[in-house]
């Protein structure tokens, strides 16, 4: 494969490869079932499984390594399929650039379309809206599974799921923190894989996996398109990533928007501080 350019596919590490397949289970998984109870309790682990035997990329091509999740999703644990039905695969990122990434796959004939050309279907935009709405519910139960016990915001809840407090008289769990407004979903403007997904992931930007310039402009910057703006105008800027140069541009917090330049390794220091101020809001 010709080597890549910052305008070409973002990097192999981002590149979601295939586990080896595990043991089937039911097509109605969802890894984060035990998260709607009104106590606490343990839940399975959300932390991607790792392959059990190195990559062969002499099978196919990287850039072809969601296929398998399209295919077979019912061959992979429920901690790498969340949940899939005839059209949609929902999966964990393998390499997350957030403390929680998720990808939604389409398993119809626009699985091997560009985004921008897929989106313009407005049926199909609608099937993807609708389940995006999904995926950003799940993950953002997840954040309040991981954070609620630190944030300001969940300390009612947090009172009532510790047994410190009753359950109110109607017997609902108070609503805490909207953890779906910390929550982004989108696509990039040039994709790193053949097949289209859609990355369904927390902001804040958190992870071992996010490794250098490239991987955080890829999310930070208008290289990543909102599945709301859907359907683009034919003007619009982002239709042209290589000449905005998206992914070469100075790096902003997320959060702040504090200005780091090239300076990565302090962007990933200061991005440890936002990460802890973020969950305690």
């Amino acid at each position: 494969m010709a080597q890549e350019t910052s305008q070409d596919a973002i990097t192999e590490d981002e590149i979601a490869g295939t586990a080896p397949p595990a043991s089937s289970a039911s097509s109605s998984r969802n890894a984060f079932t035990a998260l709607m109870a009104p106590k606490r309790k343990a839940s399975p682990s959300t932390t991607p499984e790792k392959a059990k035997k190195p990559y062969n990329k002499n099978t196919f091509s990287k850039r072809d390594g969601l296929d398998d999740y399209i295919l077979h999703p019912e061959t992979y644990s429920s901690s790498r399929v969340i949940y899939y039905d005839s059209s949609f695969v929902a999966i964990h990122d393998l390499y997350p650039k957030s403390s929680v990434h998720t990808l939604l796959l389409p398993r119809s004939n626009h699985k091997q379309m560009h985004p921008f050309d897929a989106f313009s279907d407005p049926i199909f935009l609608s099937s993807v809206l609708e389940q995006v709405a999904k995926l950003r519910h799940i993950v953002a139960k997840e954040l309040q599974r991981k954070y609620g016990p630190f944030s300001k915001q969940d300390i009612p809840r947090e009172a009532v799921l510790n047994g410190e407090v009753p359950l109110p008289d109607n017997d609902e769990l108070p609503v805490g923190r909207d953890w779906e407004k910390e929550v982004v979903a989108g696509v990039h403007a040039r994709p790193s894989m053949n097949h289209l997904h859609v990355h369904v992931l927390s902001v804040d930007r958190f992870s071992e996996c996010l490794k250098h310039r490239k991987h955080y402009n890829s999310f930070a910057t208008d290289f990543f398109v909102p599945i709301e703006d859907f359907p683009l105008d034919k003007d619009d800027v982002r239709r042209h990533p290589g000449r905005e140069g998206y992914l070469g541009s100075d790096m902003k917090c997320w959060r702040c928007g504090k200005n780091f330049g090239n300076k990565f390794v302090r962007l990933k220091e200061h991005l440890v501080e936002e990460f802890d101020a973020w969950k305690r809001e």
